[in-house]
Parts: C-alpha cells; sequence; structure tokens
C-alpha cells in the first residue's frame, strides 16, 4: 500500500481535479524548490471521485487565486505543526491578465506581444472567461 506521511508545517492542495496535479506542479516549478514535494494522483474521492493532491513541505508564497483557475474546486490547507491552521477554497477572479492565452488567431494579442493577454469572467458556475479585446470565449475545463 502506498503511504504518503504528513507534514509538519507546509500547504496541502487538496481536491484537484484528477490530471490537473502535474500542471499545477508545473506552473508552481516546484521542481525547482528545495522543499519536499509530494504528487499524488488519481487518490478516490467520495466527492468527485478521483482528484490528485500536492503536499508541499516548508512551502512558500503562492498566488491561491492561478490555482482555482487550473482546478476550480480545489482546496488549500495551510499546516502549522503538524496541524491544519487554516482552510481555504479560493474563488475564481473577476479579471485574469497574462494567465491565460486567447486562442483566436486574429486576437491582438498573438500578434502583439507587448499587449497584456487580459479577461474577464464572464460564468462563475462553467468557469467561463472572455478576451477583453477579441471577445473570444476560453473554459477553464479547454486548459
Amino acid at each position: 500500500m502506498l503511504e504518503i506521511t504528513s507534514i509538519k508545517d507546509g500547504l496541502v492542495i487538496d481536491h484537484i481535479k484528477a490530471g490537473m496535479g502535474v500542471k499545477i506542479f508545473n506552473y508552481l516549478k516546484l521542481d525547482k524548490v528545495n522543499s519536499q514535494v509530494a504528487l499524488i494522483m488519481n487518490v478516490k474521492s467520495k466527492k468527485i471521485g478521483k482528484k490528485d493532491i500536492i503536499k508541499i513541505e516548508n512551502s512558500s508564497e503562492i498566488n491561491y487565486t492561478i490555482l482555482s483557475l487550473l482546478s476550480p474546486h480545489l482546496t488549500i490547507n495551510e499546516v502549522k505543526d503538524g496541524e491544519i491552521c487554516r482552510k481555504l477554497i479560493p474563488e475564481l477572479p473577476e479579471k485574469v491578465v497574462d494567465v491565460l492565452r486567447c486562442n483566436n488567431p486574429r486576437c491582438i494579442t498573438t500578434v502583439e506581444n507587448y499587449v497584456p493577454h487580459t479577461f474577464s469572467l464572464i460564468n462563475k458556475d462553467r468557469g467561463t472567461y472572455k478576451c477583453d479585446y477579441c471577445d473570444n470565449i476560453t473554459k477553464l475545463s479547454d486548459l
């Protein structure tokens, strides 16, 4: 049986949509940190069927909002002295700059490198964003 021990101080990113753990791991550049990191994939979950989990010992600051873009229903547990001291469920941001990329080949952001990729939330339940320049729709499920 696989055993992943608990952490003393750090973060546990839980309820990550199965398969998105690797994307979050790469986005956070966890392969470059000096701390212990565990990426656990395809764990059975009563809530969502299967999930991924990331445990980061002695973690530094992480942009929680960005994590919600990658997996909207994840939870973040901050651990201190082996106990969960705070549990967070990040909200989707109303405005996103230079995180999402517009996939419309005619959008100014794909032609002009200096133009920031700016998106506005149009449907929180579906995780849908609209490019502020060309109105192209991006769904978080398509990431």
